[in-house]
């Protein structure tokens, strides 16, 4: 096999667009053809309390490795299993009436076509996310998400590539689905996610990470630019709050609005806070989760990396960084 020379990157970018493009326009196609059968899939696996299983082989395999997993994170417990194994003593996994989703481009898959007659002794309802309705699974299973492409999204419309999107936006469509079935919520959510930055994000609050007001630099509107660089200095967050005479938060010095000052001032000492601050700055109260902070620190036109906390009654409470929220530590 030859590699070309990436002489013309248009070319290859072009290319690059119009596979993720027919990606999406399968996946598109595939939502407007859904039918009730979805439906009925969903309720086949929530007429039964125990575990979903979930196969196939090659690519179709790894799809239904993702899908048992977003299950599994989603409130329906899933496993994977590989039909090869299957067929030598892992259908010990079964207990009676778990269902199974089988999956395969074809719907011809040799090893699932074994595998499906043997399923019957576990009285598994059987769920196909197939490519072709009318091929020999589609006749054995009880219902059939139809996957079919009009062509793959390579170059040499054999990879499965729209294929298995399209097979893998049908998992996520059943485990939502089922989500809103079982009333499962964010909460539920951080429960399986303790470990990674999702679940911390969810499960996690601002007073978890936040820095103490007496630990973070203070001053009121009337301090000298010199005495706030000094203060931020002695607490280096990134920011210095500006406090009125109760507590309360009436603006914000960041860094970035010091650089700004010395560059539009050529005599700096007249400076008072009053006059560089950004007042009435973005706030969060302490009870809010990392997801929100995150949500309220990034998704704005210009990003910004320090939230002061306040409570119900603005008064300041402390300082959280964008840096302890993808670090999360406990002050």
């Amino acid at each position: 096999m030859r590699s070309s020379i990436f002489n013309d990157a248009v070319d290859h970018i072009e290319m690059a667009r119009a596979v993720m493009l027919a990606e999406a326009q399968a996946i598109h196609a595939a939502a407007e053809r859904l039918d009730e059968t979805v439906v009925k899939a969903a309720k086949l696996i929530l007429a039964h309390p125990g575990k979903v299983v979930v196969t196939g082989v090659g690519k179709s395999g790894l799809v239904g490795q993702k899908i048992a997993a977003t299950f599994c994170s989603t409130g329906t417990r899933a496993v994977f299993l590989h039909p090869v194994e299957a067929l030598h003593g892992d259908l010990g996994i079964y207990e009676p009436g778990d269902p199974t989703i089988l999956i395969s481009k074809s719907g011809a898959t040799a090893e699932l076509v074994r595998l499906s007659p043997q399923l019957k002794q576990f009285n598994s309802p059987l769920i196909g996310i197939f490519g072709n309705k009318k091929s020999t699974l589609a006749q054995q299973v009880d219902v059939t998400l139809d996957a079919s492409v009009k062509r793959e999204a390579d170059p040499c419309n054999i990879a499965p590539t729209s294929s298995a999107a399209v097979s893998m936006a049908l998992g996520d469509a059943l485990a939502s689905i089922l989500m809103r079935a079982r009333n499962f919520t964010v909460n539920d959510f951080a429960k399986f996610h303790s470990g990674g930055q999702l679940g911390q994000n969810l499960s996690l609050t601002v007073s978890d990470v936040i820095h103490p007001c007496e630990r973070t630099a203070c001053v009121n509107e009337n301090t000298p630019l010199k005495e706030i660089v000094i203060c931020m200095t002695e607490h280096p967050l990134g920011a210095a709050c500006v406090l009125d005479d109760e507590n309360r938060l009436s603006g914000l010095i960041t860094d970035g609005d010091l650089r700004r000052a010395l560059k539009n001032h050529d005599d700096i000492r007249a400076l008072r806070a009053g006059d560089v601050m950004t007042h009435l700055p973005v706030n969060i109260w302490p009870k809010a989760s990392l997801k929100e902070a995150l949500e309220l620190m990034e998704s704005r036109p210009a990003q910004i990396s320090v939230l002061p906390v306040t409570d119900d009654e603005g008064r300041y409470l402390g300082l959280v960084r964008i840096h302890d929220i993808y670090s999360p530590i406990t002050h």
